[in-house]
């Protein structure tokens, strides 16, 4: 279980708590991640994480929401064996997740220069919430802005289409984690760690997870796997000249192997087949060791 928040914060902060909850059992991390207290956000906050990501929030709720994330999973993102991977592809589920328990639906994520997150999340001045994230020490940090969370407070109070828990009902005061997730409680009355100033003494590697970092906090992060039966270049007459019936020679012999590819690297090779009414691929040789290691 997850540790809960204070009875006494309003129906808002409570929402910032549930959806930094959900966004946290879903972010790619080397450790099970809590939710801390949430509190008004402050120019400093981005100060202390290495990247960020938002998205664009639709349906009943709209707006945007922002996850700032350390140098542990942005190094981990460029350091993988299957090339540099996008870190706004990577946080996509958990931003899913975090616009789920607001009532809306997440657009595709972006990367932000930190620099550059609370203009787009706010405007620049606008009042949001933070809501660290905690391991052994800030992971990372969920940004809502208030009017967001007033929005889909509103919502859910009044029975609309919202994804997540409603402030009053008994998953408001205990979200669940996933099997496996193990995230220990908040022994009541711990103080839970605030996002402190950018640069606070004892926090210039907050950040930082010493000798946890490597691929496996990546085991969840969905990439773009693609089968490729060969190449071709045409110039543009034969494009404009493409019709149903035409065929197209491939710079490869029947029969051979086709390519797997992962996020555009060559991974494998394999025969096609089918499976059931659908195309799938029998892998035949593996390129790659040390990507899939």
């Amino acid at each position: 279980m997850t540790a809960s928040p204070d009875s006494g914060l309003s129906p808002q902060a409570r929402l910032a708590f549930e959806t930094a909850t959900a966004l946290a059992e879903v972010l790619p991390a080397s450790e099970p991640l809590a939710a801390g207290d949430p509190q008004p956000g402050t120019e400093h906050v981005t100060g202390l994480f290495a990247g960020a990501a938002v998205a664009d929030l639709t349906g009943a709720v709209t707006g945007r929401i922002a996850v700032l994330v350390g140098e542990e999973l942005v190094a981990a993102l460029k350091s993988s064996p299957m090339g540099g991977l996008d870190l706004a592809a990577a946080v996509q589920p958990a931003l899913d997740a975090a616009a789920s328990a607001l009532g809306a639906q997440a657009s595709a994520a972006r990367g932000l220069d930190l620099a550059l997150v609370l203009d787009e999340l706010v405007g620049g001045t606008g009042p949001f919430t933070a809501v660290p994230l905690l391991g052994s020490g800030i992971a990372a940090a969920v940004l809502v802005p208030d009017t967001t969370l007033e929005t889909a407070a509103t919502v859910q109070a009044s029975g609309g289409a919202a994804g997540g828990p409603s402030a009053a009902s008994p998953a408001a005061e205990a979200v669940a984690a996933p099997a496996g997730a193990a995230v220990a409680p908040v022994p009541a009355g711990m103080p839970i760690p605030q996002v402190p100033p950018a640069g606070a003494p004892g926090y210039e590697n907050v950040t930082s997870l010493a000798g946890r970092r490597g691929i496996e906090m990546l085991h969840g992060v969905e990439m773009e796997v693609t089968v490729e039966l060969g190449r071709t270049r045409m110039p543009v007459r034969e494009l404009l000249a493409l019709a149903p019936g035409t065929v197209i020679a491939l710079d490869r012999a029947a029969g051979s192997p086709a390519d797997l590819l992962v996020n555009g690297r060559l991974i494998a090779r394999g025969e096609v087949v089918v499976v059931d009414e659908d195309f799938g691929l029998r892998i035949t040789e593996i390129l790659d060791q040390q990507a899939l290691a």
